[in-house]
């Protein structure tokens, strides 16, 4: 994934859009361009799945809630979320938490080289509303507690070893995490109203045992510098830990998190922005926000999990919104991917591409039913740009 700054260009979309660089000189955009001006173009009509895609690309069901997942005897959990891939052997893993109060905990499904469902299983029980997460570079999947005092456990996506709590990475409303195998950090959001950005430095890369947990401070501006301070008491009691450090910077309900090429970009639900940190260069800056978008109709609203490809594309999940997966291309391109029909009560999540690219995974989150129960998980495949 090629490394990018969305602030230096016009940015468009399906009405209009706008990157917050294009506007800082109080130069308004060029006018929008028409529906489909991504780079995949127009949305098609509802498929069989009730799924708007571009031409070329198909979707199928992979799980649903309360059913056993085909060709196994696993029943899918409930309340799919955030999700990732992993290989194996020719074929690949994909993990989805559940976001479940009480249980919660997370489940995989096993694909072949030739994408067939050869198993299910469960790899993290008894824990509370396992939100996001991320994936690591040894390959194991972190789940993240959305809940107070919450915690991070680190899970063995191919079923071999127990799940172990990761104490060191703090308690708090954990909601996306990150790996940056460069700086040898592990990047966290909290979804809280005035929640903080947090990265965990393990003691040994590798081994999350043990390290120490810092927060982003900076000033109240959407760009600008930042450094990092150690988090006193990680554990959060008495004191929560976004409240120990004077100067961290607050963000209005992060959400996804994705680290690629010197870059990490995350979301805020609350404002409904995707932020960007350089973290060679020690700065940040909007990478998109909706209230800047000229004459409104902003392409991406309700901004979720978030995934990348190897192009370079960013993959923006909708909590609500319009049921889109939108994405954000290198040159300040922002347009939906695709659009989910008939379940206005639910949210996408989980998006995360096929080790080599070819297939992307989702789910809805209630379906059709708008009810935990009624959870959808999702394959899309066709020519994803390289």
């Amino acid at each position: 994934m090629e490394r990018r700054s969305f602030l230096r260009g016009a940015v468009i979309g399906t009405s209009a859009a706008a990157f917050g660089g294009s506007l800082w000189g109080g130069t308004a955009l060029a006018a929008p361009a028409q529906p489909g001006a991504g780079p995949y173009g127009a949305l098609g009509a509802a498929d069989a799945n009730g799924i708007q895609l571009p031409a070329g690309f198909t979707s199928r069901v992979v799980a649903r809630s309360s059913q056993t997942v085909a060709g196994t005897s696993y029943t899918w959990h409930s309340a799919p979320d955030g999700g990732a891939c992993f290989p194996d052997g020719t074929g690949w893993i994909y993990v989805s938490n559940s976001e479940i109060n009480p249980s919660g905990g997370a489940s995989a499904v096993r694909f072949d080289s030739a994408g067939t469902v050869t198993g299910a299983y469960r790899i993290l029980s008894n824990t509370r509303q396992n939100c996001a997460g991320g994936k690591t570079p040894w390959n194991t999947w972190l789940s993240c507690e959305e809940v107070s005092l919450g915690y991070v456990y680190e899970t063995d996506p191919y079923g071999v070893n127990a799940a172990v709590r990761r104490d060191a990475l703090g308690r708090f409303k954990h909601e996306a995490a990150a790996a940056d195998p460069v700086r040898h950090a592990i990047y966290l959001t909290e979804d809280e109203t005035d929640g903080c950005f947090y990265r965990f430095l393990p003691t040994t890369w590798g081994n999350l045992s043990s390290g120490t947990l810092q927060v982003l401070k900076a000033g109240t501006a959407t760009s600008g510098t930042f450094t990092w301070q150690t988090v006193p008491d990680p554990d959060g009691a008495p004191t929560a830990t976004r409240n120990q450090v004077s100067g961290a910077k607050r963000f209005n309900g992060g959400e996804g998190c994705h680290y690629a090429n010197d870059t990490v970009w995350f979301t805020t639900k609350g404002d409904n922005r995707v932020w960007q940190l350089d973290l060679a260069a020690g700065t940040y800056e909007l990478a998109y926000d909706d209230s800047l978008v000229v004459g409104g109709g902003a392409p991406l609203t309700g901004v979720d999990n978030v995934t990348g490809s190897s192009s370079g594309d960013l993959f923006v999940a909708e909590d609500g919104g319009n049921m889109e997966i939108c994405v954000i291309t290198p040159d300040d391109v922002v347009a939906p991917f695709l659009r989910i029909t008939g379940q206005s009560g639910s949210e996408i999540t989980g998006p995360a591409f096929s080790p080599d690219g070819t297939r992307l995974y989702f789910s809805s989150q209630r379906g059709t039913s708008g009810s935990s129960s009624g959870g959808i998980t999702y394959e899309v495949t066709g020519p994803f740009r390289a």
